[in-house]
């Protein structure tokens, strides 16, 4: 594959591939829902080390949402938010992107098993936690956090949930959760998590669960309640539960950020909820080019990811450059100019990256920037980045707008992912205040974040409108299909879907992995496929 290709071409990339490797070979093993537990065959007695335990499990959640693959890929490249286009050989890959772009994905998926397998086996690994007799409650309430979230997922992503208890025969199949009882099994777990999980303010421990993070669950999993309960219609207690877990949120002291492209970088700050222990090497990299290069990864970019020429036109500002007088919303960031490009951004932009890029064209010995300019492919051409693209296949080096938030002037070897933020709990309060018919509310805080984001206000306020600003605050951050079936959005028609895809709502899960189906009978496969 392209992208671990170019990872291998980087040594500080290495470490993080062979362990993904060694984790693949674990799912695989275990690519029956769990059946193998940490204790062997037999009786389950507990865990040796609880809080070592717990400690294993954030990490392995770090290491799965840290790739830019599976569940990150199914979260993005779905949606009109991401694609990865072939250029060239580069990232063809099977077709392994493409489909994900263009909906013609199907049960043997790799990143559909991956994924369904990752989360599967933090289930178990949380519920192993739970019940062991040596847990404390400190022990439990995070155990069952991850549980929550990595359930969560599951359920979203493929409408059923396979389930087995810890001390059930390792022969036997594992039972199967609808998405109603999935619904109501995360639920349980996160009010129960709530009385035993720390008040954390802004720059405590916010890599751990905390009140403010099983609200925040809570309240995304509450605001979504009428996809998961197939009412179709979102019921007035729901909405108002939203409004309180936020709420709440909010008085634990976590509140909007200014300097937008600040929340990236690994200090703390009022936004950050939760976040991992995850390298953002692949959200730095996956879309510059290989000329664009830092101190620490002067191998360059990995040339793949983009965006629609349409998502970037939902943003105000000049539509066809993005250099710093154009943007007429701090989001949409800019991209460097030969006055602006220097030492303090080493010339590489913000946010999207569209038109002539700049960059460091000369490094000195001991790793510095000796001068910044204009930067070309490597055929030679001017490194333009095209706002249209020709298709999944047939680009060249820079067809294509890039997308960039965490960026590596602030290093690039940072393990700081950042998971929940608030101002996504903000922009559900004001969703489920719109839904709930308080408009007015619902609009003097959305402007009130487009004012801080240095956005025009707007004049009134629409689902469709309420739907394109959450993508231009929280994209390229794994909510975008989640958030585009909520409004109904995901089966429509975009650039480069597949037209028989268009409309189809069976697209809207994916499907059962046949591997999964093989090992386990109990499993049906989603309709559509």
């Amino acid at each position: 594959m392209k992208d671990l290709i170019n990872w291998n071409r980087r040594p500080w990339l290495v470490g993080c591939v062979l362990m993904l490797s060694v984790s693949a070979c674990d799912l695989d093993i275990e690519a029956t829902d769990s059946i193998i537990t940490e204790e062997g065959e037999g009786t389950f007695s507990g865990v040796g080390n609880p809080a070592s335990s717990v400690n294993d499990l954030y990490n392995s959640v770090g290491g799965h949402l840290g790739a830019q693959d599976n569940f990150y890929a199914l979260s993005e490249v779905s949606t009109d938010e991401l694609l990865v286009p072939t250029r060239g050989t580069d990232w063809g890959d099977n077709g392994i992107w493409r489909t994900l772009h263009a909906h013609t994905w199907r049960p043997d998926h790799q990143y559909v098993l991956n994924a369904w397998n990752q989360m599967n086996q933090n289930v178990f690994r949380a519920s192993e936690i739970i019940e062991t007799s040596s847990s404390t409650p400190l022990d439990i309430a995070n155990a069952k956090f991850v549980r929550a979230y990595s359930m969560y997922n599951v359920m979203d992503l493929y409408g059923q949930v396979p389930f087995r208890d810890v001390f059930s025969d390792p022969s036997d199949n594992p039972s199967v959760l609808t998405r109603q009882e999935a619904y109501d099994f995360i639920l349980r777990d996160l009010n129960e998590a709530l009385s035993d999980l720390p008040i954390t303010s802004p720059g405590g421990e916010t890599n751990r669960a905390s009140r403010a993070t099983a609200n925040f669950l809570k309240a995304k999993l509450l605001l979504n309640a009428h996809i998961y309960n197939g009412t179709g219609t979102p019921s007035g207690a729901d909405l108002q539960g939203v409004i309180d877990a936020v709420d709440e949120i909010e008085a634990d002291g976590f509140a909007l950020e200014d300097d937008f492209f600040s929340i990236f970088k690994d200090a703390s700050d009022s936004e950050e909820i939760w976040w991992v222990v995850a390298s953002v090497g692949s959200r730095i990299w996956n879309g510059l080019h290989y000329n664009q290069t830092s101190s620490e990864n002067q191998g360059g970019g990995w040339n793949g990811f983009s965006t629609l020429a349409e998502f970037y036109d939902t943003f105000d500002g000049n539509p066809n450059s993005n250099f710093p007088e154009d943007a007429e919303d701090e989001r949409r960031g800019f991209v460097p100019d030969a006055a602006t490009a220097d030492e303090t951004n080493i010339g590489i932009g913000y946010g999207f990256l569209v038109g002539q890029q700049y960059g460091v064209t000369e490094w000195n010995g001991d790793g510095a920037p000796v001068s910044i300019g204009a930067l070309n492919d490597r055929p030679g051409n001017p490194l333009v980045f095209t706002k249209e693209l020709p298709g999944l296949v047939g680009n060249n080096e820079r067809n294509g707008i890039r997308v960039i938030k965490y960026h590596p002037v602030d290093d690039s070897f940072r393990s700081h992912l950042i998971v929940f933020r608030f101002a996504d709990a903000y922009l559900m309060r004001a969703e489920a205040r719109l839904r709930n018919g308080d408009a007015g509310t619902a609009l003097a805080e959305i402007n009130a974040l487009r004012v801080l984001r240095e956005a025009a206000p707007l004049a009134s306020l629409t689902e469709d409108e309420l739907l394109d600003e959450r993508g231009r605050e929280l994209y390229a951050e794994w909510w975008r299909r989640n958030d585009m079936i909520r409004f109904g959005q995901f089966t429509r028609d975009w650039e480069f879907k597949d037209p028989g895809s268009v409309g189809d709502e069976n697209r809207s899960l994916y499907p059962i992995p046949s591997d999964a189906l093989l090992s386990n009978p109990n499993l049906v496969q989603n309709p559509g496929y």
